[in-house]
């Protein structure tokens, strides 16, 4: 099976060691100082997480940009994109715990893809992602998955500077961090080209202000090429 196939098999690629470790200093600090209480978003945020706010930092939008992230990307929504939204999340001592979920593509299987870029070393002893691979494309008539039934589950873990992309239909959740060490990561939402009309229109609930005029080719980032 090639990579692509895997890809798209599984719903999610762990790109390691993606982002050049010169950057991760600066990038935790710009991570500190955007940093917002969660009654000063426009949605207020949940209190078991640090949310910061770091949309406009050259720095973290390269990390967006990184070709081998865009190259995932682009394998997975197969048509024109663009980077809609980036926000920085920590889950703090005791706080973090979701069950598995969807974050869900908007008009066809697909069109929405996320990636996870890790600040900080991640375990399940700070909550680090867990998913179902392969569950973004269940076969029709399948069962509802069992929030209770750990069979499939993956445990992620890793080092900081590795990037999690994933297809937003793929069955995934947040865990508990039980040890209360550090966990800054940042959440990048990239959309199919169709979605930016209703993007905009409800930007402002999000609390973001990116232009996301820019748009990316998949022609120009062939996986795994990259």
């Amino acid at each position: 099976m090639t990579e692509p196939e895997l890809l798209h098999r599984d719903g999610y690629v762990l790109l390691r060691s993606a982002i050049a470790p010169a950057w991760l200093d600066d990038l935790r600090g710009i991570f500190e100082e955007g940093i917002l209480a969660s009654d000063r978003w426009p949605v207020p945020r949940s209190s078991e997480y640090n949310h910061s706010r770091l949309e406009h930092q050259a720095l973290v939008l390269a990390v967006c940009r990184l070709p081998s992230v865009l190259a995932a990307v682009a394998e997975l929504i197969g048509e024109r994109f663009f980077l809609a939204q980036v926000e920085g999340r920590e889950p703090r001592m005791g706080g973090g715990q979701q069950l598995m979920h969807r974050d869900l593509s908007t008009q066809r299987p697909g069109d929405t893809v996320n990636a996870l870029a890790f600040f900080d070393d991640y375990s399940l002893d700070n909550g680090a992602t867990r998913l179902v691979p392969g569950s973004h494309r269940p076969a029709p008539g399948a069962l509802q998955h069992d929030h209770h039934d750990q069979s499939q589950v993956v445990q992620l873990s890793g080092r900081a500077g590795d990037i999690l992309v994933f297809d937003a239909d793929l069955l995934h959740a947040g865990g508990l961090n039980r040890s209360g060490a550090r966990r800054r990561s940042i959440l990048i939402s990239y959309f199919a080209e169709p979605l930016y009309a209703s993007h905009i229109q409800t930007q402002s609930l999000r609390g973001g202000a990116m232009a996301s005029r820019e748009r990316f080719e998949p022609a120009d980032f062939p996986w795994p090429d990259i």
